[in-house]
């Protein structure tokens, strides 16, 4: 807890993933003593020196456990149910994001509905509860249609494309409830803005992550985006009107769409993400050191690039199951190369770490990426 004893805060990060790692690393440096709660001792926050409380999201006593700890209980993932988080913050305990913005972050249905009214704009969608309200909202937007499980999925699970009314029926086979149905919208770029805001709302936001997806997966990451400024600009702004629309502490994701018409809301993640990884290297604070800033109620870092550019690529276990890790001295020899590993378990399609890297251009940064990759046998970008 904060105390005079040079110790900055504690913190109860919900998850002991490579998200809570990478937080555990920013939290040595500011002095913060960092508890996950996780079920297994081989976690890669545990791992990396977080101190843990055993126990899973869904049994309260365990979250209770961990937030008696702690100054602040932020999120590794979208787990936890609000109701407990809810109940946490009528016990007295400090939850960032927070119940309200977090239930968003889960619930990708109540994110489209409640962010519409402040005119945040999306695909036409609808909430079907079976084929033939699919069937209708078909007929009304054309086909094909994008339908996803409205919480769970994430890395391209629980989305598919449906192609006609043909398939209607089978989107519904071994679905627990509703279904999130969307137009599927031509666009040109995918982005996702990383904007921070702490206790007392003081917000900053980070250049826009170009992002680039191989089967529903994110593969690569860029900054600067290839978008004018204005486009770079309104993402910004978006993202900051959501974060003070959802009452935000701590750090969040916004992925967009980039459209001949404009900016689209793809989803939210309402913690650490994927996209801004490459903030370590490439920003004068990175997102993990700017999430215990914010939570903790200290003040937020710059969030500027440090070079003309800065990429990052995703490092999955291979298809046949090896380890890409096993040519780690061929990556570590492409000069400017940042490696990042996870000590998890290479497994078909799971991130186990990733690469990054800053150079004069974008472009630059991208070519080292791409040669350490290379150098793993992991796939790079075409």
């Amino acid at each position: 807890m904060t105390a005079g004893n040079g110790v900055t805060g504690t913190v109860g990060m919900i998850g002991g993933g490579q998200l809570a790692r990478m937080t555990q690393q920013a939290a040595i440096a500011l002095g913060v003593d960092l508890w996950v709660l996780c079920p297994d001792a081989d976690e890669p926050a545990v791992r990396a020196g977080a101190r843990q409380v055993v126990g899973t999201p869904d049994r309260y006593e365990d979250l209770l456990a961990l937030a008696e700890r702690c100054d602040a209980v932020p999120l590794d993932h979208e787990g936890p149910p609000p109701e407990h988080l809810e109940q946490l913050a009528r016990d007295g305990f400090v939850v960032a994001p927070g119940a309200p913005a977090a239930r968003l972050g889960r619930d990708k249905a109540e994110a489209r509905a409640v962010l519409a009214p402040h005119g945040i704009p999306t695909a036409p969608w609808t909430l079907a509860a079976d084929p033939q309200e699919l069937l209708a909202f078909g007929a009304e937007v054309g086909w094909p249609l994008i339908v996803k499980r409205p919480s769970g999925g994430y890395d391209g699970r629980g989305v598919w494309a449906l192609d006609g009314p043909e398939q209607a029926e089978g989107a519904f086979e071994g679905s627990d409830g509703p279904l999130l149905a969307e137009a599927r919208i031509a666009f040109t770029h995918e982005l996702a803005v990383m904007v921070v805001r702490g206790r007392d709302g003081e917000t900053v936001t980070y250049p826009p992550f170009e992002t680039v997806q191989v089967d529903g997966q994110c593969h690569e990451v860029f900054t600067p985006a290839s978008v004018p400024a204005e486009l770079d600009a309104e993402a910004r702004r978006l993202a900051s009107t959501i974060a003070h629309h959802v009452d935000l502490v701590g750090v969040m994701a916004v992925e967009l769409f980039v459209t001949t018409d404009g900016l689209l809301l793809n989803e939210l993640a309402v913690r650490p993400h994927n996209s801004a990884h490459l903030t370590i290297e490439a920003c004068t604070t990175s997102q993990f050191e700017n999430h215990l800033r914010a939570v903790l109620g200290l003040p937020l870092g710059a969030t500027d690039l440090v070079a003309g550019g800065g990429a990052m690529i995703n490092v999955v276990g291979a298809a046949d199951g090896h380890d890409p890790f096993d040519h780690l001295a061929a990556a570590l020899a492409v000069p400017g190369a940042h490696v990042h590993r996870y000590q998890k378990a290479a497994r078909p399609g799971r991130k186990i770490g990733h690469i990054t890297a800053t150079g004069p251009t974008v472009d630059d940064a991208r070519s080292t990426t791409a040669q350490a990759a290379s150098a793993l046998g992991a796939a790079v970008p075409a």
